[in-house]
């Protein structure tokens, strides 16, 4: 006697989506700004700030909004960028809001420009625009791979954009350097959506020629030395991003997107000669145009001795009170809005506004802020490594390594370890430029780690597997 039955074939198990992860830790990214920002006001005005509710609310709806395109549109995307970024910005406009409270820069601010304005609300505008940008980068972008179809417009395009603000007219010179535009009366700093964009041109190129690169020609004190010919890409990244410095006086541009390129050149390569040539050739470059440039040469001699051209030089100045701001903060720091971090002046809402994490949180906060940025690039390098195609492979840790250079530009320079390059700290300084930039690098990198994440779909069933015949004993 012998029984059939029927036995279905079973799929793939799905992997969880961690999406509830992403949400409770979202409720402690909206939770913890509300709490500095009441904080603040305590420590300025002794009450609640009256619009507390109000940012609060804000903030909870914009994370909430962008929670669910994540979920609808990602559904296996890193868990933690999205609430890493949210804290990151949330904490940004409690430091700028906390700053605008300073009556210096309100009496400097009307000195200056007849009246003053806070820059909270605008960063609160800005940040709105930057989920809308994000959502639609989701929304838009099914796929990353169809990026690789426009390796070279997008190499077209961003050389538009870093020319833009050298061109008369259009281009506005902020403290000695050439980075803004200026279009309807806002001010945009092209080359933060530049390094987006040259991004997709690296990983492109790099995709396509890494094996010609990857060639060694001879073998020297341990390194294998790369051929002649292949040399010619690293020479015109090298030349643009000392025409960079040379007309647009901005070091730190310059710094990034060389950096970025030979970050991504060797893990294209796996050759450690990469490394040790693009470091010869960033110092050489930056001796040279250091030389000759004196926007360069100011910030060199204020990053040399900032006390020595204290009170002649205002570079020295602000690096000076910057270092001070740091050695006052102490290990805990003076307390949110308990310190004189505004002394710097404007620039404390922008390229020195970690230096009132410095002192008023402390090392403990310094050190809090740069794992939470540590974070995002850790997650962004992971994403790279489970990138199932070398094009998205490249593109990750291409925008992981641009977001980790400037965070070390940034704090580098103002804690006096580099000289000072001008540019601001991702999601707390102020600005729309970043905000947006940096909301767009989080959604790419989003949709590369869902594309990674997300389980193969299940091979169709053969008919033989339909059906099975089970013999069993009578």
């Amino acid at each position: 006697m012998s029984v059939v039955t029927n036995t279905t074939t079973i799929g793939a198990i799905e992997l969880p989506s961690r999406r509830n992860t992403e949400l409770m830790l979202l409720v402690f990214a909206v939770v913890i700004p509300i709490f500095a920002y009441a904080n603040v006001g305590l420590a300025i005005h002794g009450e609640l700030p009256p619009g507390m509710l109000a940012y609060g609310g804000g903030l909870a709806v914009l994370a909430g909004l962008a929670h669910f395109v994540v979920r609808r549109y990602a559904k296996y995307a890193d868990p933690l960028l999205l609430p890493i970024a949210t804290l990151l910005n949330g904490l940004g406009c409690v430091l700028i809001w906390r700053l605008d409270q300073s009556e210096r820069l309100q009496n400097l601010a009307k000195r200056s420009f007849g009246a003053f304005s806070e820059s909270a609300p605008r960063q609160m505008m800005y940040t709105a625009v930057a989920i809308a940008l994000f959502a639609a980068v989701l929304l838009l972008m099914k796929d990353h791979r169809t990026l690789q179809r426009f390796t070279y417009i997008s190499m077209a395009a961003s050389l538009v954009l870093l020319i833009l603000p050298v061109i008369p007219g259009l281009g506005a010179d902020v403290f000695g350097a050439k980075i803004w535009i200026s279009v309807a009366g806002f001010s945009i700093q092209p080359g933060e959506f530049a390094k987006i964009v040259i991004a997709v041109f690296f990983a492109g190129y790099l995709m396509v020629k890494r094996d010609a690169l990857a060639l060694a020609s001879r073998r020297f004190m341990g390194l294998y030395l790369p051929r002649g010919r292949d040399l010619g890409p690293i020479l015109m990244i090298w030349a643009m991003s000392l025409l960079i410095l040379v007309f647009e006086n901005d070091l730190g541009t310059s710094l990034l997107f060389f950096g970025m390129f030979v970050i991504m050149l060797y893990v294209a390569t796996e050759r450690t000669s990469w490394i040790v040539i693009g470091l010869l050739m960033s110092v050489g470059g930056a001796v040279v145009v250091g030389t000759f440039a004196s926007h360069v040469q100011a910030r060199v001699n204020a990053w040399l001795d900032p006390f020595g051209c204290y009170t002649t030089s205002g570079a020295c100045e602000q690096v000076g009170q910057s270092i001070m701001s740091f050695g006052s903060g102490g290990v805990l720091g003076t307390g949110w809005g308990q310190g004189n971090s505004d002394l710097i002046g404007f620039a404390a809402n922008s390229d020195f506004i970690f230096s009132t994490v410095g002192e008023e949180l402390g090392l403990s906060g310094v050190m809090a802020f740069l794992l939470l940025y540590g974070l995002i690039i850790e997650r962004g390098v992971r994403t790279a490594l489970a990138a199932r195609d070398p094009f998205g492979k490249l593109f990750a840790i291409g925008l992981s390594g641009a977001f980790s250079l400037q965070i070390f530009v940034v704090a580098g320079g103002v804690m006096g370890l580099i000289p000072l390059t001008g540019m601001t700290m991702p999601f707390l300084a102020s600005g729309g430029s970043s905000v947006l930039a940096n909301w767009a690098l989080i959604g790419i990198l989003i949709r590369i780690s869902d594309t990674a994440r997300r389980p193969a779909p299940a091979p169709a069933p053969s008919p033989d597997s339909e059906m099975t015949q089970v013999v069993r004993p009578s």
